[in-house]
């Protein structure tokens, strides 16, 4: 019977999965993009092994080519109109996102907050639709041609609006892969971005908060002191990474000799790395840790980027990061707003619906108010990026919109819903808890 049940798990997982990508493949705009057969060539790699167990710690790394440049994703241009409407290309990854989210992410997501982990087989999936190489250069087997923080904001807000924390957790690893795509010399990217769109893609982190109140990724506690043969010696601890334990490689942010910041390569193996628990309020699903490194000794070509541009490197690395969380806080945010507004239409008080008392409705009004206002903050700050425009000062607006009314949002929320927004039956507990992330998180995720 134990093994009747194993197999009817397995068949119904792989059904799941199935019926994602099918949903995708069975879309016109594959053909009106022009990238049916590489969906389909991507498919075939991620499904042909069936529903892989997670991967060992122990993998290495080899340079699988030699580059005589790096490969980048070609910056976007300005046509001169102010239009928000996504185009076909990012339209697929809107509807497949929503699809995953609403089919896979939204039913394990509480399950997932009490168990403290993502179940591999939802990571699996995420993987298989693309999510962690959308920052992949084409050459390296990447889905676009040209880079795109918006077409990545849209996506990350889709997948939160199933979960934030497994969201978190899915979209880890891409901000590896997007990292070294984006900054990484011919070596990093020979040797590690294969993995990212090969057969077993491996779980990865970007490491740039550390613990402590008031962070600022500016001035960091963790150091990178150059040694007489040319590596690197790191030192320093890493807070509220998604899935430390699991990890094969993280690109870690450190202090360098001149106290500049810069963003390092770390395999697992490194003798001196060891991660430990850090259970938090939220992200509960993404089985948060921190990164430990004690001396750690990296080569000298672990550093992404030369003497001249780590600073500025690390500078886009987190107004990225910043476009990520606010994407991921727009997303939780819809949620809620989609939560309660059949709640409060439906329930009723002295005979009528709650929604007809002026407080609940403005309170509903207040919600859809502050979450478009997000989104838009969020649009202009990834559109500037893609452009190759200044974004910063754009990006630190939309986390800081984001910070302050996805909390105000969550809290609307459980109060809209009164006591039952307080018991677990209901989500919007866990959507406060995790909404609460964007006003401490910095790193981890890059658009």
């Amino acid at each position: 019977m134990s093994s009747n049940n194993g197999q009817g798990l397995a068949d119904k997982t792989m059904g799941s999965s199935l019926r994602a990508l099918n949903w995708i493949a069975g879309s016109t705009i594959l053909d009106r993009l022009g990238i049916r057969s590489q969906f389909e060539r991507t498919v075939f790699q991620g499904t042909k092994h069936g529903m892989r167990a997670a991967t060992s710690a122990g993998r290495t790394f080899r340079k699988a080519s030699t580059l005589g440049k790096p490969a980048r994703q070609n910056s976007g241009s300005a046509s001169g109109l102010f239009d928000l409407t996504p185009d076909d290309e990012q339209q697929m990854f809107i509807e497949a996102g929503r699809a995953f989210a609403a089919d896979q992410l939204r039913p394990a997501a509480a399950e997932a907050d009490g168990q403290k982990a993502t179940p591999q087989e939802v990571l699996d999936q995420a993987s298989e639709i693309g999510v962690n190489t959308l920052g992949v250069p084409e050459e390296f087997d990447g889905v676009l041609t040209e880079q795109s923080a918006t077409t990545w904001t849209l996506m990350a807000e889709a997948l939160a609006h199933g979960d934030m924390g497994i969201a978190y957790a899915a979209l880890a690893p891409g901000a590896v892969a997007t990292a070294i795509g984006r900054w990484g010399d011919p070596d990093q990217q020979a040797t590690y971005l294969p993995a990212f769109t090969g057969e077993e893609p491996p779980a990865a982190a970007l490491a740039l908060l550390e613990p402590r109140a008031l962070f600022d990724p500016f001035t960091l506690d963790t150091t990178a002191i150059p040694a007489a043969d040319g590596s690197w010696i790191l030192s320093g601890v890493k807070s509220l990474i998604a899935r430390p334990g699991d990890c094969e490689l993280f690109v870690v942010a450190a202090a360098t000799g001149d106290g500049q910041p810069a963003l390092f390569i770390v395999e697992s193996g490194a003798e001196g790395l060891g991660t430990e628990p850090e259970p938090a309020m939220g992200l509960r699903a993404a089985s948060t840790g921190r990164l430990v490194l004690e001396k750690v000794r990296v080569p000298e070509g672990a550093v992404i980027g030369d003497e001249t541009d780590r600073s500025r490197i690390y500078a886009d690395c987190v107004a990225g990061s910043r476009v990520a969380w606010a994407a991921m806080s727009t997303g939780t945010s819809q949620a809620v707003l989609d939560y309660v507004i059949p709640y409060v239409n439906e329930r009723k008080a002295f005979g009528e619906p709650v929604s007809n008392r002026q407080s609940v409705a403005f309170s509903v009004s207040d919600i859809a108010i502050e979450t478009g206002g997000m989104r838009l903050a969020n649009w202009r700050a990834a559109s500037r990026s893609d452009r190759g425009d200044s974004f910063h000062r754009e990006a630190a607006l939309a986390r800081r919109l984001a910070a302050a009314k996805g909390m105000d949002i969550g809290s609307a929320g459980v109060q809209l819903l009164g006591g039952h927004g307080y018991v677990k039956e209901h989500p919007v507990e866990r959507w406060y808890r995790d909404l609460r992330a964007a006003g401490v998180m910095e790193g981890a995720l890059l658009a």
